[in-house]
């Protein structure tokens, strides 16, 4: 089993950063994906990048050259580094993790930015 714990999110104006966290814990294979997905009320969840166990990423074009996904194996932790934040950028984030076929999920983390 495999347990993701988000953390990070909260409340910002636009053109502000915030870093998420996503600790895993449990049984991690050494190759793995993780990612970071999105979700607002009434769409369903979306990409927003992965990176590899080793560091291969891939991004949303939404957030093509605002975000950054990095991962620490050592750690079995994950990182959004999101910066030039968007009113469109608010969503639910959540944490996965893919291996041996089986997807995991967090429960999510709030991001709003507004002013």
């Amino acid at each position: 089993q495999v347990q993701l714990v988000e953390s990070g999110g909260g409340l910002v104006q636009p053109g502000g950063s915030l870093r998420l966290s996503c600790a895993a814990s449990g049984s991690i294979f050494r190759f793995s994906v993780m990612g970071w997905y999105r979700q607002t009320p009434g769409n369903p969840r979306e990409l927003v990048a992965t990176i590899t166990s080793s560091g291969s990423t891939n991004f949303a074009a939404s957030v093509k050259g605002r975000f950054t996904i990095s991962r620490d194996n050592a750690k079995n932790t994950m990182y959004l580094q999101m910066n030039s934040l968007q009113p469109e950028d608010t969503a639910v984030y959540y944490c996965s993790l893919g291996q041996r076929g089986r997807d995991y999920w967090g429960q999510g983390t709030q991001v709003t930015v507004s002013s």
